[in-house]
């Protein structure tokens, strides 16, 4: 029998996650866990309230990452659903359960409007050219490369089930002990971004499938937490993140020209965020420290972006 849990991590959730647990609920999910990553705001507060539910609060920010693994460790479901607070499980859980048995499985995102969410609900592995064209603003100026287009899966046919390479963490079902053995998501990608792909990666490598399983929706408003963190340090931990995946995954010279990108990139976006962001010389050391990041990645082949802490005005915002 498919017993299946829900693993919420929250950073000031309180308008959303009161509906999302109910949503989960009613969809069947049969035991529920919030991890709390130090909100200011309500959250704790409205989730202590709520009968059934485990809160585990952590001030210190464990991550995404850190905060998944805190919560799937304390499931005694078979199935763990990965679940955004800002996303809402309309119906299909026990089909995605079942299309989980060989490792994982994503479902279909839709917008609140109802429409597909095209080019986040699926995506392809990202390889070394998809972040290249990435960090240089090449999706940005021209979306209709090749590019671009195959990462984000625009050929991508949302009502067949099917194998998949990387559907988002923000509503993502995953056997327990497939989890465990994997030892679940890379908390070194800290506080978010990417660890939900390096994740998919290991999983596939170890020879177990993700499918994507049409009966199983969610709506899903998106952004809700990214967006509450504060600029320079939204930088810091995107690039920081994509710099270690990089260096994991990629051969020598893939990884390489990677951190250039990542370098080259630095000195525009600087620019940018001084005359259109106005951030005067705290743009300036942002993207020097990002810079930094790069040249270090490609020397010594390896990330530590926790240590620029200067900029962690917004390390507890997840």
């Amino acid at each position: 029998m498919k017993s299946i849990g829900a693993v919420i991590v929250t950073w000031n959730s309180e308008q959303d996650i009161a509906e999302c647990i109910a949503a989960a609920k009613k969809a069947g999910v049969a035991e529920t866990v919030v991890v709390d990553n130090g909100s200011k705001d309500r959250t704790r507060e409205i989730v202590a309230a709520i009968d059934g539910v485990k809160l585990l609060y952590f001030p210190e920010n464990l991550g995404f990452a850190g905060g998944v693994n805190q919560g799937v460790a304390a499931l005694s479901s078979n199935f763990a659903l990965i679940l955004n607070p800002d996303c809402l499980v309309q119906t299909g859980l026990d089909a995605m359960a079942e299309a989980a048995r060989g490792g994982a499985a994503g479902g279909m995102l839709l917008g609140a409007s109802g429409e597909l969410q095209t080019g986040f609900a699926v995506r392809r592995l990202p390889t070394a050219s998809t972040l290249i064209f990435e960090v240089l603003g090449l999706n940005r100026l021209f979306p209709g490369n090749r590019v671009n287009q195959r990462y984000r899966c625009v050929d991508f046919d949302a009502s067949r089930a099917q194998e998949v390479e990387q559907p988002p963490g923000a509503f993502l079902m995953v056997r327990k002990d497939i989890f465990k053995k994997l030892n679940g998501m890379d908390e070194g990608f800290w506080p978010v971004w990417f660890e939900d792909v390096d994740f998919c990666l290991r999983l596939r490598e170890a020879g177990h499938k993700i499918i994507y399983c049409p009966a199983a929706r969610a709506k899903h408003r998106g952004g809700a937490s990214i967006e509450k963190i504060l600029w320079p340090f939204k930088e810091l931990a995107w690039y920081g993140s994509l710099l270690r995946y990089a260096t994991q995954h990629f051969g020598w010279l893939s990884g390489r020209l990677v951190c250039l990108a990542v370098a080259a990139a630095s000195v525009p976006r600087a620019l940018t965020g001084i005359i259109y962001r106005r951030q005067g010389v705290r743009a300036l050391g942002v993207y020097a420290d990002i810079f930094c990041l790069a040249w270090v990645s490609l020397v010594l082949d390896r990330v530590d972006h926790r240590r620029f802490s200067r900029h962690a005005e917004g390390a507890e915002h997840l």
